[in-house]
Parts: structure tokens; C-alpha cells; sequence
């Protein structure tokens, strides 16, 4: 269009469109009868005069612009302000009465002209109104008051009002030409009054109800009871001075009302404080005091860990200085609860348990749930389940507070989860750390040897840096104890003993090291608490701290930070003037050995304990100054399709290395020292992934099952699992029978609700009450065969508890002791041989070494000797000791009939009760079935002697120390998959392969009936059987061909009528056999629906489902007569009458 219109002179040829004129907007009174020239109904396209043109067009505009004069227009300013004052004043209104007063708070008011009159207040409060003279003082309303205020207000409103529109009028009659304006802006004024005066009169009824309103509450006010008056209450506590002392450094200390005050009026609270601010011990204490464990509640307080459960217990009852039986901790298998605990420490797992038996929790007022920042799977259930108990227990009367602590805390997780927290929690940060804490980075980042690096960083600072405890982050128990053997050998520490017998020789080594290390002496007197770092470049730091790497290598060869670089020249260099008191802690050390880092060191030596991420958590070794971070950890990854777990080594995030970080400064101002540059530390994940993502979740699942939430897909997780891993689960729990089986029918939005909805099993609820997974739980579900119950507790003990032999293969400590090293491993060897049996017990595997030496162990009294002896960890038995007794108890409250009890002189399985459990675990570990490679099948090198397993496409390993290596039978199930230098199994057991389409149909395809032998009656169990041929999974393994029930089908009501009038089900019809009118065999012709009589028995059958012996009892219960008249089809009517009196044939 654009090229059409614009040709050549189109602005010439343009016509000019008219004007509009802006006349137009003046309104004209003009009467009907006056003509206007040009204009008239038969011509109504007349152009306008030409005299029309000559006005001028902008006079009446300006004339418009200036109606009013400069005094008239403030005035009416004025009153448009005050117009619009009292439109806000409604919304003013409505925003009081949301600030307002309860009714029962407003109930506790009383008139401030009484204040002070003590009791005469209550006296004339309870007094009636005729009891009071008329000579008193006037009644003082305030707010009458307020009203007559208000009424002068609009009285003055109104004369402002009157007087602009006076002006107005007076002067519209100089200024004719902005009359239409005036008249306009007042029409609008007028229009807002009347609206006002109606808001104004509306505000004036409400006022009036309000006011009779609260006289009536004023004068019921003193007859209705004091409940909701709760006076504040306070529980003194007797603490020592020197700790009183102590907890006043504490920053959350000064908090305290901020924190109570959130928790009195929120029902969940989120405290975020950081490392050191003492929100663990302290807490408790202010609950406590607040009274929350006055009466029947208690205070449970919830921790990721077990060490710091009974840790913190024993540290808050010490500031309290009340006993043990007050403040109280509870772990998995001991605790010292009494009736008088107030306060309870637990675990998390036991919390979750104590929700199974009570939902609503009625024994506490108060659930702390500690160190969330970990985020453990049982936290962020418990979380989700407090979450919905909490608002419960609110409906029903019985108050219950939620508080979530943590260091560092992903708080989006919670303030944003509207699925969790309807309306957001409240989060209460507490900033300051007790003691500040200096961070330095390293320069460069040691990717392979960092375990080297950091025993060199802990070298300078035990030879450089004023006193203070050490304390090292790796990732394993191997890496801690070979940094613990080096640190030893460079530092040693030798008791008194030794000193007094090598005083001598002592004295001349400290002069030879003083002469040495006089330069390096003179260079560490630094003010630490005084010192600062300034971020000038990357190392500055260490430099000047005078422990950078490449200042001190330049200086010279026989500097002492070279130590410990060769191992094999380290005897030379080891210094005993500056002893290091080394000690490792992990999760796997034994309790009493754990118990040593919180003992003060011995005097003369410097505390250094190397530890795994055990020691980041809320417990506090006491004197640590320095802490060297190597900004690793080692944590268990699960593959979500093959289930292979395995160990890896990442990086750590920034929120663990901040909790690190702030270990050294928990009694003093610290330095950490992290081996690792800023810009990686940058690189880091702010937070570390939730437990609950990077795990099978299973037992959870049958849990939450256990605990009627069908739907977990909607479970409020602070962090959900992905959907993959809730679907496998639920498949899993389907297939061992705990859950029960979805439909295989309907449409398919309706198939895939019901997979994520499938309800518990009875079988399931008994699984539920066992404490273990849920694979383990069904051989324990199904152990009452061949009196086996007794060990396959005993098994599932020990393999629920990780780790039970002692790991000989890391090197020792010292040379001299490489000789005993080495028989502690042949006699470990020859133990395990011992255990494993021969014959019939060697065929149950790993299992048995297991079985065995937990018999053995508890037949010697399970003493800390018997397990160094035998290469047992001690603190393993002990927990595998305690875990038989709780599912001793447990399978006792299942099935009391069976009387099982622990027996510490347990006699070796037989042949068949082997047999039996080697079937109890196949069933329960059926989807961790393994078969050996072919000859056939090896097409490359590296799967000779492997074995293939249904999930993974590489080959799987029999570990060498396995008892089962020699062997190498067809068919094995695992306990679990570990990946390290190849994919070995742990915990193998052989099976046989005719089992596993009996104990694993849910796993085995079927092919169809065979041929021969044909289909038979069997009178035992009163069903129809038959051979079929069967595959394993989806791998199609071949399995021998098996004896089962027919599969169901009109084929199987065929044959059961086929066997029913042969008299194989009814031994009273076999007499007519011979009788019959056809042959039986006619049942399972192709043309047998031209024949009435096998129709009409056959449709019979169908009707009531009778496809077996015991279908058809139940039939002939309810109807005597059924099938009578489809067999005398069958047989000549001279035979009716004889069979009719014998029918039904029992």
C-alpha cells in the first residue's frame, strides 16, 4: 500500500482534511427552535461559513486554563486534601483493626486513671454497678471523645466548603467564560460529599457497634475466668560460677529473648547460627528455663550422630549441674532415659522410630533437630513428619514447638517450601562466631599428593607457630593413619618412662636441634590474636605467617619443612625436642580411642588429631588452634539403576569448608589453613546435596508405607528424592511382597497413580517392625523354617553392621612391628577358613565366615582380646551384640509363639538348616543374583572369571579373600557391589538354579504348559499342575524347567472340569465315570462348544471362579446344589436320583 499511495506530487494532490476545532469542547446552550445558518436536516454536508474561520481559536482555551483565582484555587486545594484524607480513612480503619488487640489479651486491660491503686483495682472491678455512688468521679470515655473531635473536624470541613463555592460563584460571574468549569468542579464535589457523608455515617454505626461492643467485654470482663492468663515462668538453675562465666561469652547468648520471644509466638522456628556461637548447648537451657519442661513435656533434641548425642548430653548436664538422669541421651542401642529426663538427646533414627508407636509425639513439648545443615535422610523425614504432627497437635490442645538449628543452613528449603511450611518460618540468624577465625589459601592446589601436603603444612606449624591443637581433615581411615605414622616418626613421643631412662642422650639431641633451629626460632613470635591478613595476593597470607612453601624451600637444604617429604630418609630428621601427641579420629575407631581427643595432651606436647569429616559435626575438641582442611571428603555413591555403591573422593562445599573452618576457634582465636586456592574454593558448591538424593531410599518408603502415607510422591521432603528412585523402590517393595501388587488393568493415568500409591502388605507391616533394610527384613519375615530363626538373626546382624574384620592390609606403624603384622593376617586367614566349614556350610559363603565368627565371638564373652586375636573389630561385635537382642525382641513381639532367645553357646547350623537359610536369603536378595560366565560366552579376557549380573554390562568379581574364589559355582546372590580397582562382590552365597523360578516368580518369564508330561491333578494341595520352561529377568537366562500351578485362564477351568468328572477331585463321582455320556477329555476338545453339557459345566465353573479344590468347598458352603444339573448332564437319567441324594460328593 505504501508504494501505491506515495507517487509522484502526492503531497500536491493531498486533500487537506478539515480541522477540527477545538471550539468544540465549550458547551453551548442553544434552544430547539433557534436555526443555525448553513445548516439544515436536508444538507447536512455543508461546509461552515467563512466568518466561522476568522475566530480565533486559542482565546477560549486560555480562558480555560485560568478559572480560578490564585486564593480560590489554594482554598479548594485545601479541600480536596481534606476529601481525600477522609477517603484513606477508611482503609486507616481497616489497618487498625488487623493491629488490634485479641479479645483475650483486651480482657487483661484495665483503665490507666486506676494505675496503681493496688487492690482497690480487683474491689471495684468485682463490684456491681448500683454499688457505685453517684458522687464519684464523671465516666471518661475516650472514645466518645475521639467522636466529638471528629465532628468538629467535619463541621470545620463543611463552613471551608461553603465559603470556596461563594468565592467561586462570585467570581464566575467576572469571568464568564470559566463557568462551565466551576459549575463541573463543583457537580464533582457535590457527587464526592454525599459519597463521603454515607462512608462517614457507615463509619459512625460501625464505631457505635464497636464501642457497645467493648463495654459489654468490660463488664463481662471480671466474671469470666483467668485461663488464658499465663504468667511467665522461670526454672532456676544452679550453674558454677567459672561456667556462668563461660556461657556469658556466648554470642547466642545474647539472643536469648529474640529466640524465646520467636519460639512463644511461632509454632516452627528456623535459628541459623554459626560454628562456635554455642546454639547446641544453649538452646536446651533456654527451653528448660522457659519452663517447656515443666510439666508432662519434655525437650528432645535431635543429632545427626551418635558421638555427638552423648557428647552434648554429658557437656549440658555439666553446665547445668544436674545429673545424668536429667539430662539424658538415647542412641540405637543404649541410652541412660529415666522418668526425671528433661531433656533428651537422640539420634535422629530413634525419633523416627518413637513416631511409628506415637504419631503426635505426646511426651515432648519441644523437638530440636540439630546440625540440619547435613542433611541426613532421617532428618529431612523427620523434618517433613514434624511438619504435619506440629499444627496437629496444635488443633487438639496440645501445643508442641519446632526449632531447626544449624550452622549453615540452605534456608530457600524451608521459607520457600510451601509444601512444607504453609506460611514461612521465622528465621533468627545469629552472625557472630565465639572466637575469630583467620583463613589462609594456599598458592597452589595439590591435586594428587594431598595427604603429603598437608603433613607438611602441619610440620610448619608445630616447628613455626605458638602453642595451640592441631586438627586435620582427610577423607579416610587409611589416609589418617599414615599421616598419623608419619607425623609419629617425625615427631615422636615418648612417655615419662622412656625420658628418665634416655635423659642424656635427650639433652644432647635438644642442643644439636636448638643450634639448628635457631634461625626458625627466632621467627614465629606473632600475636595471633592480634594478627590480620590482608588479602594482597594469594599466599600473602602464609608468607607472612612465615610458613609459605616457597620462601622456605629456597632458603636452605636442611630446613626442617622438607621433613617428611622422603619417607626414607625420615628416621634422620625426626626431632623428639618438639613432641607431637598424634591421634586419630573416625567413625569406625573404637569408643575408648574416640574419648582420647577431648583428654587434655600430655604435658610438654601439642595436641594434633587427624580426623575424617566425623570431627566437622557439633563436637568440640577442646585447645584445637589451627585446622588444616584438604577440602576433600569421601563419600558413598549409589548407582540408581545397578545399585553398585562406591566410595569417591570430591570436593567439599563451601558451607563444610566454613563449618571446618570454624572448629578452630571454639576456645580461642584460630587460623585454617586449607590446601586448596581461593579460586577453587570459588568453584565450590555453595551447599552440599542432600543425603536423601544420592541413596537408595527403600526403607524409607516402607517406613512412610509403615505409617500410612500411601502417596510419598506427596510427601513434604525439604529436598525430594527424584522420581526414578521413589518408582524403583516401590518396585522393589512390591517384589518382596511388602507392598501390595497395582493393578494390570484400566486406563494408563490410573495404572501409574496406582504404582506410586500401592498400600502396605500384612507382610510388610511385619517387616516394618524390624530396624533393618527391607531385603533383610524379609529373611527374617520368613526364618521360622527348620528352627533358623535364631541365626538368620545373627546373620542379618552382621550384615547390617559394616566392617567386621579388622583391614591388615594397610602397612603398620613401625618396622618392628611388620613381623607380628604378618601372623595377625596368617592367623586371620586360617580363622576365616575355620569359620567358612566344609561341605555343606562352605557353600553358604561369606555368609557363614560371618555366622561363625559372630558364634565364635560371643562363645569366648566377645572380649576386646578374642577380637585383636582374630582380626575383629570390637566395637563391631558389640554393636552386632546389642542389633541380635533388639531383633530378638522385635521378632518376639511379632510372632511371640516362637520363644526365640539370644544364645551365647549357639551350636553350627545343620546340612538342612544351611540349605534352608541359603533359600532365605536367595528370597530376599532375588534381585542381587549373579551367574557365572559361560566358556561360551567369554569374548574377551577380562570377564575370565566373571560373572554377569541382570543390570550391569561389566563383569563382577569374586573377591580373592573370598571363601567362594576357589569354587566358582554357577549361581551366587551378593550383599552389594563395591567398586574399587574391578566390581567385586561382598557377602556371596551360593544358590542352586532350580530355585529361583520357586523363590523368585516375580522375577522369571514362563514359557507355556509342556506337552509332556500333561497338566495333572494334584490331590495335596487341589490344583492343577504342570511343567514349564522359565527365563531369568530381562537377561533371559535359561532355567531348568519347573513344577508349577497351571497358569490361570479358561484352559485351567477346562482341565479342572476335565479332572472332576474323571473323580480325581471327588473320590464319591469316580464310580460314574464309566458312566459318563462323554468322554472327559471332550473338555478340552477344540469343537467341545457343540456339546450343551460341557458348556453349561463349564460355564458353572467360570461363575463362581472354581478352578481348584478349595474354590469348590466354598461353593458347595454356599449353595448345596451347585454343578448338580451340568452332571446329570453327563450321566443317564436312571442315575439322577442316586446322585442327587449323594450331592454334594464330600
Amino acid at each position: 500500500m505504501g508504494r501505491l499511495r506515495k507517487k509522484h506530487n502526492w503531497k500536491g494532490r493531498q486533500q487537506p482534511e478539515p480541522r477540527e476545532d477545538k471550539k468544540s469542547d465549550v458547551v453551548v446552550e442553544i434552544s430547539d427552535d433557534t436555526p443555525l445558518k448553513g445548516v439544515d436536516k436536508s444538507n447536512a454536508l455543508v461546509l461552515p461559513a467563512s466568518k466561522a474561520k476568522k475566530t480565533k481559536g486559542p482565546e477560549n482555551p486560555l480562558a480555560k486554563k485560568r478559572p480560578l483565582t490564585k486564593k480560590q484555587r489554594k482554598n479548594l486545594e485545601k479541600v480536596l486534601e481534606l476529601k481525600e484524607k477522609k477517603a484513606h480513612r477508611a482503609d486507616i480503619l481497616t489497618k487498625l483493626a488487623e493491629v488490634q488487640l485479641p479479645e483475650s489479651e483486651l480482657k487483661l486491660l484495665y483503665t490507666t486513671s486506676k494505675l496503681g491503686t493496688g487492690d482497690k483495682l480487683y474491689q471495684a472491678k468485682d463490684s456491681t454497678d448500683g454499688t457505685v455512688s453517684s458522687s464519684g468521679p464523671p465516666r471518661i470515655s475516650s472514645l466518645s471523645g475521639a467522636n466529638c473531635r471528629r465532628k468538629r473536624r467535619h463541621e470545620e470541613v463543611e463552613d471551608e466548603e461553603q465559603k470556596v463555592k461563594e468565592e467561586s460563584e462570585s467570581s464566575s460571574e467576572d469571568e464568564s467564560d470559566g463557568v462551565e468549569a466551576v459549575e463541573e468542579a463543583v457537580k464533582e464535589r457535590d457527587e464526592q460529599d454525599q459519597a463521603m457523608e454515607v462512608k462517614i455515617e457507615e463509619q459512625k454505626a460501625d464505631e457505635k457497634k464497636e464501642e457497645e461492643k467493648k463495654e459489654i467485654k468490660r463488664e463481662a470482663a471480671p466474671s469470666c475466668s483467668k485461663e488464658p492468663c499465663q504468667p511467665a515462668v522461670f526454672i532456676p538453675v544452679d550453674r558454677l560460677p567459672e561456667i556462668q562465666a563461660a556461657r556469658l561469652k556466648l554470642p547466642v547468648l545474647a539472643e536469648e529473648q529474640v529466640i524465646m520471644e520467636a519460639v512463644r509466638e511461632n509454632p516452627c522456628v528456623v535459628l541459623c547460627g554459626e560454628t562456635g556461637s554455642g546454639k547446641t548447648t544453649q538452646v536446651p537451657q533456654f527451653l528448660y528455663e522457659a519452663g517447656y519442661a515443666s510439666g508432662s513435656g519434655i525437650i528432645g533434641v535431635t543429632e545427626p550422630r551418635r558421638v555427638a548425642a552423648v557428647s552434648m548430653s554429658h557437656r549440658v548436664a555439666k553446665e547445668m549441674n544436674v545429673s545424668t538422669g536429667v539430662v539424658s541421651y538415647q542412641i540405637r542401642y543404649e541410652g541412660n532415659v529415666t522418668k526425671d529426663t528433661k531433656i533428651k538427646f537422640m539420634t535422629d533414627g530413634v525419633l523416627l522410630k518413637e513416631v511409628q508407636k506415637d504419631f503426635l509425639l505426646q511426651k515432648y513439648s519441644v523437638v530440636i533437630i540439630d546440625e540440619a545443615h547435613e542433611r541426613s535422610v532421617y532428618t529431612d523425614i523427620l523434618i517433613g513428619l514434624l511438619s504435619r504432627i506440629v499444627p496437629l497437635r496444635n488443633k487438639k490442645g496440645l501445643p508442641m514447638k519446632l526449632v531447626i538449628m544449624s550452622a549453615t543452613l540452605r534456608v530457600e528449603d524451608f521459607t520457600q517450601n510451601q509444601k512444607l511450611f504453609s506460611t514461612p518460618p521465622p528465621v533468627i540468624k545469629v552472625e557472630a562466631r565465639q572466637f575469630p577465625v583467620t583463613v589462609h589459601f594456599n598458592k597452589r592446589t595439590p591435586m594428587e599428593d594431598y595427604t603429603g601436603e598437608a603433613f607438611r603444612k602441619t610440620c610448619k606449624i608445630h616447628r613455626m607457630l605458638p602453642p595451640g591443637g592441631i586438627l586435620m581433615f582427610l577423607t579416610g581411615q587409611a589416609e589418617v593413619h599414615s599421616v598419623c605414622r608419619r607425623l609419629r616418626k617425625a615427631f615422636p613421643y615418648r612417655p615419662k618412662r622412656d625420658q628418665q631412662e634416655g635423659e642424656e642422650d635427650l639433652a644432647a639431641e635438644l642442643k644439636k636441634s636448638k643450634k639448628k633451629q635457631k634461625k626458625t626460632v627466632s621467627l614465629p613470635r606473632i600475636d595471633l590474636d592480634n594478627y590480620s591478613a590482608l588479602p594482597v595476593d594469594e599466599g600473602d597470607e602464609d608468607r607472612q605467617a612465615g610458613i609459605d612453601e616457597e620462601d622456605d624451600d629456597d632458603d636452605d637444604e636442611g630446613s626442617d619443612l622438607d621433613l617428611g617429604d622422603h619417607p626414607e630418609d625420615g628416621e634422620e630428621k625426626a626431632d623428639p625436642s618438639i613432641p607431637l601427641y598424634v591421634l586419630p579420629l573416625y567413625s569406625l575407631l573404637a569408643p575408648e580411642q574416640q574419648a582420647k581427643v577431648f583428654r587434655p595432651p600430655p604435658a610438654g606436647t601439642r595436641l594434633c588429631v587427624v580426623a575424617t569429616n566425623v570431627a566437622e559435626t557439633s563436637v568440640t575438641i577442646p585447645g584445637v588452634r589451627y585446622v588444616v582442611d584438604c577440602g576433600r571428603v569421601k563419600q558413598r555413591f549409589y548407582d540408581r539403576v545397578t545399585g553398585v555403591s562406591s566410595f569417591k573422593v570430591n570436593w567439599i562445599s563451601q558451607a563444610s569448608a566454613n563449618q571446618r573452618a570454624g572448629r578452630a576457634g571454639r576456645t580461642e582465636p584460630g587460623h585454617c589453613y586449607r590446601l586448596f586456592s581461593s579460586a577453587v574454593f570459588s568453584d565450590f558448591s555453595l551447599f552440599a546435596e542432600a543425603e536423601i538424593t544420592r541413596r537408595p531410599v527403600d526403607d524409607l518408603v516402607l517406613q512412610m508405607k509403615d505409617l500410612n502415607i500411601q502417596k510419598v510422591v506427596n510427601f513434604p521432603f525439604p529436598t525430594p528424592p527424584s522420581s526414578e528412585a521413589l518408582l524403583s523402590a516401590e518396585e522393589l517393595l512390591i517384589s518382596l511382597g511388602a507392598l501390595e501388587p497395582p493393578p494390570r488393568q484400566g486406563r494408563m493415568r490410573e495404572l501409574q497413580r496406582a504404582r506410586m500409591s500401592c498400600p502396605i502388605s500384612p507382610l510388610g507391616r511385619a517387616m516394618a517392625a524390624f530396624p533393618v533394610s527391607p531385603r533383610y527384613a524379609k529373611m527374617l519375615a520368613l526364618g521360622r523354617q527348620q528352627d533358623c530363626m535364631a541365626y538368620l538373626i545373627a546373620l542379618v546382624a552382621a550384615m547390617t553392621v559394616r566392617e567386621i574384620f579388622q583391614d591388615l592390609d594397610r602397612p603398620v606403624a613401625k618396622e618392628e612391628d611388620s613381623e607380628g603384622h604378618k601372623q595377625r593376617r596368617a592367623r586371620m586367614a586360617q580363622m576365616r577358613r575355620l569359620w567358612a566349614g566344609q561341605g555343606h556350610t562352605l557353600l553358604l559363603g561369606d555368609l557363614m565366615v560371618m555366622l561363625g565368627a559372630v558364634g565364635a565371638c560371643e562363645f569366648a564373652g566377645c572380649t576386646p582380646q578374642f577380637c585383636e586375636e582374630n582380626g575383629l573389630r570390637y566395637k563391631a561385635m558389640m554393636e552386632i551384640r546389642r542389633l541380635r537382642g533388639q531383633l530378638t525382641n522385635a521378632v518376639n513381639t511379632v510372632s511371640p509363639e516362637l520363644g526365640v532367645f539370644v544364645d551365647s553357646k549357639m551350636a553350627p547350623p545343620t546340612a538342612a538348616q544351611v540349605q534352608c537359610i541359603r533359600q532365605v536369603v536367595l528370597a530376599g536378595l532375588g534381585d542381587h543374583l549373579a551367574r557365572r560366565v559361560q566358556s561360551e560366552e567369554l569374548l574377551d579376557p577380562k570377564w575370565v572369571n566373571g560373572y554377569k549380573t541382570p543390570l550391569l554390562d561389566e563383569p563382577v568379581f569374586l573377591h580373592p579373600s573370598s571363601t567362594l574364589s576357589k569354587t566358582l559355582p554357577e549361581f551366587v546372590v551378593y550383599q552389594e557391589i563395591m567398586e574399587t580397582t574391578k566390581m567385586y562382590m561382598k557377602g556371596v552365597c551360593a544358590v542352586e538354579a532350580d530355585w529361583v523360578p520357586k523363590l523368585l516368580p516375580q522375577y522369571c518369564h514362563f514359557s507355556a504348559p509342556e506337552e509332556s508330561p500333561s497338566p495333572w491333578y494334584c490331590p495335596d494341595s487341589g490344583r492343577v499342575r504342570c511343567h514349564c520352561q522359565s527365563t531369568f529377568f530381562r537377561v533371559n537366562w535359561k532355567l531348568p524347567s519347573i513344577e508349577m500351578d497351571y497358569a490361570e485362564g479358561l484352559e485351567r477351568y477346562k482341565l479342572f472340569a476335565k479332572f472332576l468328572l474323571e473323580g480325581q477331585v471327588c473320590s464319591k463321582l469316580k464310580k460314574y465315570s464309566s458312566c459318563l455320556l462323554s468322554s472327559p477329555s471332550t473338555m478340552l476338545k477344540t469343537w467341545a462348544k457343540l456339546q450343551p453339557r460341557t458348556e453349561a459345566l463349564l460355564q458353572q465353573l467360570v461363575s463362581e471362579k472354581v478352578d481348584c479344590r478349595e474354590a469348590l468347598l466354598c461353593a458347595w458352603k454356599k449353595n448345596q446344589k451347585y454343578l448338580l444339573s451340568a452332571f446329570h448332564q453327563w450321566i443317564p437319567e436312571s442315575l439322577h436320583e442316586e446322585v442327587a441324594k449323594i450331592w454334594p460328593p464330600l
